[in-house]
């Protein structure tokens, strides 16, 4: 993949590395034009993997998922010392298969009311996104305010509050490439270190259908902190992946189970590969922030649309709109 077609919002004149303009498109927009970033073969994938059906299973009524998303994980001080070691974790049975098939339910019937089509095989090389669904379904709500996962961010960072800064849906269509290396610090408007992202697969995610891969440890982004990004092509992904070469930066890319959910620091460094398979990758994507954090002074492109999430709510200000309510507080 080589130069890419470039938004309004990213022309107008500027360097490739100059991101200081304001996004002014949607956030499909911006994630058409981020995937695109990703450093592929290019090639388009002529064999898919077949995966195993999903469990046919009864799903939890909405009082009983509430239930679930209510009750604390137990979390060891072994797994805080090894995500603040190395700005991720990947904690297993979070959810039951169940949670884990009524919250597919909810949000594959959203992105095909919104993209007109019907998923797993009825898109093909799309990154599909959705946001704020916790506002309009009671199901995704339940997922996006639950003190359970909320609760385990807010731990594994040693907060004593948890806000939310916004749900997202991202559906990896079949024959969908690269997701980029990045950091989220680059994206969130966020003046504070305490964010994590809770990264919630719809289904058991094997290595063809491209899970999410985080390099370790934490200190690896202070590698590429000073790398200036590019915005129209995809040197910026190239060199991350030459730079963690050279210093041996160990990247963990293993598949996801049912129930399995990953928490990654906004300094961790993360990719995820193609969709090889003739399903769908759906994924809740929940990030939270510590409790009284402010927005940066100046936010840029890379940020998106984040006032969507924040409305009212300006640079230098404290991050605490109507739309980021606190969903857990330390005991």
């Amino acid at each position: 993949m080589g130069e890419t077609i470039v938004p309004a919002a990213v022309a107008g004149g500027q360097s490739d590395t100059d991101v200081n303009l304001a996004w002014q498109e949607d956030n499909q927009a911006w994630w058409d034009w981020y995937v695109s970033l990703a450093a592929d073969d290019g090639a388009p994938i002529t064999e898919f993997a077949p995966v195993p059906p999903l469990p046919d299973i009864a799903r939890p009524s909405l009082d009983e998922l509430t239930v679930e998303l209510q009750t604390p994980y137990p979390l060891t001080e072994d797994e805080i010392e090894a995500f603040q070691r190395d700005s991720f974790i990947k904690l297993p049975d979070v959810l039951s298969p169940g949670a884990v098939m009524a919250m597919r339910d909810a949000l594959l019937a959203m992105l095909s009311k919104a993209f007109g089509a019907s998923l797993d095989g009825g898109v093909s090389d799309r990154f599909l996104s959705l946001e704020m669904m916790w506002q309009t379904d009671e199901t995704i709500r339940a997922f996006v305010l639950s003190p359970r996962i909320a609760g385990i961010c807010g731990r594994l960072l040693g907060a004593d509050g948890i806000r939310l800064y916004h749900d997202n849906a991202l559906s990896k269509e079949p024959g969908c490439g690269r997701t980029p290396w990045h950091y989220d610090d680059h994206h969130f408007p966020l003046a504070t270190q305490n964010v994590v992202t809770a990264w919630i697969p719809a289904q058991p995610i094997p290595l063809a259908m491209g899970p999410l891969a985080f390099a370790a440890p934490m200190a690896a982004y202070k590698l590429i902190e000073n790398l200036e990004f590019n915005k129209k092509d995809t040197s910026y992904d190239r060199t991350v992946a030459e730079i963690f070469a050279k210093n041996a930066i160990a990247v963990n890319e293993t598949p996801f189970a049912m129930g399995e959910v990953s928490f990654h620091h906004n300094n961790n460094f993360h990719t995820a590969g193609r969709n090889r398979t003739t399903q769908s990758r759906i994924v809740l994507a929940n990030t939270y922030y510590e409790d009284g954090a402010r927005i940066v002074d100046s936010p840029t492109m890379v940020s998106g649309d984040w006032q969507k999430f924040m409305p009212g709510i300006g640079p230098g200000d404290v991050a605490a709109s109507p739309l980021n309510p606190i969903c857990w507080r330390r005991p």
